[in-house]
Protein backbone atom coordinates (compact mmCIF):
# COMPACT_ATOMS: atom_id res chain seq x y z
CA UNK A 1 0.00 0.00 0.00
CA UNK A 2 1.67 3.46 -1.26
CA UNK A 3 2.02 5.95 1.96
CA UNK A 4 -1.26 9.09 2.18
CA UNK A 5 -0.54 12.54 2.60
CA UNK A 6 -1.06 13.80 6.62
CA UNK A 7 -3.66 15.93 4.82
CA UNK A 8 -5.48 12.85 3.40
CA UNK A 9 -5.17 11.11 6.52
CA UNK A 10 -6.68 13.97 8.19
CA UNK A 11 -9.83 14.30 6.02
CA UNK A 12 -10.15 10.20 6.51
CA UNK A 13 -10.07 10.26 10.29
CA UNK A 14 -12.97 12.98 9.91
CA UNK A 15 -14.96 10.68 8.11
CA UNK A 16 -14.32 8.28 11.09
CA UNK A 17 -15.17 10.50 13.56
CA UNK A 18 -18.49 11.74 11.54
CA UNK A 19 -18.84 7.89 12.31
CA UNK A 20 -18.25 7.63 15.47
CA UNK A 21 -20.37 10.82 16.41
CA UNK A 22 -23.28 8.90 14.33
CA UNK A 23 -22.34 6.02 16.99
CA UNK A 24 -22.87 8.11 19.59
CA UNK A 25 -26.22 9.46 18.40
CA UNK A 26 -27.68 6.25 17.42
CA UNK A 27 -27.09 4.45 20.77
CA UNK A 28 -28.23 6.98 23.15
CA UNK A 29 -31.52 7.36 20.99
CA UNK A 30 -32.17 3.65 20.26
CA UNK A 31 -31.03 2.86 24.09
CA UNK A 32 -33.68 5.22 25.12
CA UNK A 33 -36.21 4.13 22.24
CA UNK A 34 -36.02 0.23 22.10
CA UNK A 35 -39.09 -1.36 23.03
CA UNK A 36 -40.12 -4.86 24.04
CA UNK A 37 -39.07 -7.42 26.86
CA UNK A 38 -36.78 -9.26 24.96
CA UNK A 39 -34.52 -5.86 23.84
CA UNK A 40 -34.31 -4.63 27.60
CA UNK A 41 -30.97 -6.27 28.08
CA UNK A 42 -29.38 -4.74 24.37
CA UNK A 43 -31.12 -1.61 25.52
CA UNK A 44 -28.26 -1.48 28.39
CA UNK A 45 -25.85 -2.83 26.07
CA UNK A 46 -26.38 0.05 24.10
CA UNK A 47 -26.08 2.70 26.21
CA UNK A 48 -22.66 1.00 27.09
CA UNK A 49 -22.06 1.04 23.89
CA UNK A 50 -22.81 5.02 23.64
CA UNK A 51 -20.29 5.80 25.99
CA UNK A 52 -16.88 3.81 24.61
CA UNK A 53 -18.06 5.74 21.25
CA UNK A 54 -18.04 8.79 23.24
CA UNK A 55 -14.23 7.46 23.93
CA UNK A 56 -13.27 6.32 20.62
CA UNK A 57 -14.33 9.99 19.24
CA UNK A 58 -12.16 11.37 21.44
CA UNK A 59 -9.28 8.85 20.57
CA UNK A 60 -9.90 10.14 16.94
CA UNK A 61 -9.85 13.75 16.89
CA UNK A 62 -6.63 13.41 19.91
CA UNK A 63 -4.88 12.03 16.68
CA UNK A 64 -6.28 14.41 14.37
CA UNK A 65 -5.09 17.13 16.43
CA UNK A 66 -1.48 15.53 16.58
CA UNK A 67 -1.50 15.51 12.63
CA UNK A 68 -2.03 19.35 12.83
CA UNK A 69 -5.78 18.87 11.64
CA UNK A 70 -9.18 20.00 12.93
CA UNK A 71 -11.93 17.85 13.97
CA UNK A 72 -15.12 18.32 12.37
CA UNK A 73 -18.22 18.66 14.81
CA UNK A 74 -21.00 17.27 12.36
CA UNK A 75 -22.25 13.75 12.65
CA UNK A 76 -23.18 11.48 9.65
CA UNK A 77 -27.03 10.79 9.50
CA UNK A 78 -28.08 8.70 11.64
CA UNK A 79 -31.38 6.20 10.74
CA UNK A 80 -34.75 6.12 12.65
CA UNK A 81 -37.21 3.66 13.13
CA UNK A 82 -40.21 2.49 15.81
CA UNK A 83 -38.80 -1.42 15.06
CA UNK A 84 -36.39 -2.64 17.26
CA UNK A 85 -35.16 -5.19 14.72
CA UNK A 86 -34.78 -1.87 12.35
CA UNK A 87 -32.47 -0.25 15.08
CA UNK A 88 -30.50 -2.86 15.86
CA UNK A 89 -29.51 -3.81 11.76
CA UNK A 90 -29.08 0.16 11.59
CA UNK A 91 -26.05 -0.39 14.17
CA UNK A 92 -25.11 -3.35 12.95
CA UNK A 93 -24.42 -1.83 9.41
CA UNK A 94 -22.83 1.15 10.96
CA UNK A 95 -20.46 -0.76 13.32
CA UNK A 96 -19.90 -3.39 10.09
CA UNK A 97 -19.19 0.18 7.84
CA UNK A 98 -16.65 1.44 11.00
CA UNK A 99 -14.54 -2.03 11.26
CA UNK A 100 -14.21 -2.21 7.48
CA UNK A 101 -12.77 2.08 7.75
CA UNK A 102 -10.44 1.08 10.73
CA UNK A 103 -8.73 -1.82 9.01
CA UNK A 104 -7.96 0.61 5.99
CA UNK A 105 -6.74 3.15 8.43
CA UNK A 106 -4.24 1.19 9.93
CA UNK A 107 -3.06 0.19 6.93
CA UNK A 108 -2.89 3.76 5.86
CA UNK A 109 -1.17 4.66 9.27
CA UNK A 110 1.31 2.45 9.06
CA UNK A 111 2.27 3.05 5.46
CA UNK A 112 3.07 5.92 6.64
CA UNK A 113 5.15 5.36 9.74
CA UNK A 114 2.31 6.33 12.32
CA UNK A 115 2.76 3.38 14.18
CA UNK A 116 0.78 5.32 16.95
CA UNK A 117 -1.80 5.49 15.68
CA UNK A 118 -2.36 2.44 14.07
CA UNK A 119 -2.10 1.48 17.82
CA UNK A 120 -4.75 3.78 18.46
CA UNK A 121 -6.84 2.28 15.88
CA UNK A 122 -6.85 -1.28 16.43
CA UNK A 123 -7.89 -0.59 20.37
CA UNK A 124 -10.99 0.78 19.03
CA UNK A 125 -11.37 -2.12 16.55
CA UNK A 126 -11.72 -4.46 19.48
CA UNK A 127 -14.83 -2.78 20.93
CA UNK A 128 -16.52 -1.97 17.78
CA UNK A 129 -16.01 -5.97 17.20
CA UNK A 130 -17.68 -6.78 20.49
CA UNK A 131 -20.31 -3.85 19.52
CA UNK A 132 -21.00 -6.01 16.29
CA UNK A 133 -21.03 -9.16 18.54
CA UNK A 134 -23.46 -7.93 20.57
CA UNK A 135 -25.35 -6.71 18.37
CA UNK A 136 -25.41 -9.79 15.74
CA UNK A 137 -26.70 -11.92 19.44
CA UNK A 138 -29.50 -9.82 19.90
CA UNK A 139 -30.98 -10.47 16.45
CA UNK A 140 -30.12 -13.80 17.04
CA UNK A 141 -27.96 -13.95 14.06
CA UNK A 142 -24.20 -15.07 12.95
CA UNK A 143 -21.80 -11.94 12.65
CA UNK A 144 -21.62 -10.33 9.20
CA UNK A 145 -18.69 -10.45 7.33
CA UNK A 146 -16.00 -8.06 7.25
CA UNK A 147 -14.54 -7.34 4.22
CA UNK A 148 -12.44 -4.94 2.19
CA UNK A 149 -14.42 -3.08 -0.17
CA UNK A 150 -13.80 -3.56 -3.49
CA UNK A 151 -11.78 -0.51 -5.73
CA UNK A 152 -14.80 0.93 -7.06
CA UNK A 153 -15.96 1.50 -3.54
CA UNK A 154 -13.19 3.04 -1.82
CA UNK A 155 -15.25 4.69 0.76
CA UNK A 156 -17.52 1.78 1.40
CA UNK A 157 -20.31 4.42 2.06
CA UNK A 158 -23.72 3.03 2.32
CA UNK A 159 -22.78 -0.97 2.29
CA UNK A 160 -24.99 -3.43 4.44
CA UNK A 161 -24.01 -6.24 6.63
CA UNK A 162 -23.93 -8.29 3.61
CA UNK A 163 -21.27 -6.25 1.99
CA UNK A 164 -23.88 -5.14 -0.79
CA UNK A 165 -24.09 -1.55 -1.69
CA UNK A 166 -27.32 -0.37 -0.18
CA UNK A 167 -30.30 0.61 -1.99
CA UNK A 168 -30.74 4.43 -0.29
CA UNK A 169 -28.39 6.86 -1.85
CA UNK A 170 -26.04 8.68 0.46
CA UNK A 171 -27.60 11.43 1.97
CA UNK A 172 -30.94 10.27 2.00
CA UNK A 173 -33.49 8.59 4.53
CA UNK A 174 -33.68 5.44 4.07
CA UNK A 175 -36.98 3.59 4.32
CA UNK A 176 -38.17 1.89 6.84
CA UNK A 177 -41.22 0.12 6.41
CA UNK A 178 -39.23 -2.95 5.51
CA UNK A 179 -36.39 -3.89 7.65
CA UNK A 180 -33.73 -5.57 6.44
CA UNK A 181 -34.36 -9.26 5.71
CA UNK A 182 -31.95 -11.75 7.30
CA UNK A 183 -31.33 -14.65 5.46
CA UNK A 184 -32.40 -17.84 7.21
CA UNK A 185 -29.17 -19.71 6.66
CA UNK A 186 -27.90 -16.73 8.96
CA UNK A 187 -30.41 -17.36 11.92
CA UNK A 188 -29.51 -19.06 14.99
CA UNK A 189 -31.32 -21.23 16.65
CA UNK A 190 -32.57 -20.67 20.10
CA UNK A 191 -31.33 -17.19 20.45
CA UNK A 192 -32.98 -14.60 21.86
Amino acid sequence: MNPITRDEMIKLLNEDLAREYQAIIAYVVYSQTIKGAKFQHIAKELEKHAKEELDHAIKVAKQIDYLNGKPVTEPKPVKVSDKAEDMLHFDMDNERTTLVQYRQRIQQAEAMGEFALSEVLREIVVQEQEHLTDLANALGIDNPKIEAPKPDDAKNEGVNTNGEKSATPKGETPKTENPPASSPKNQKGGKK
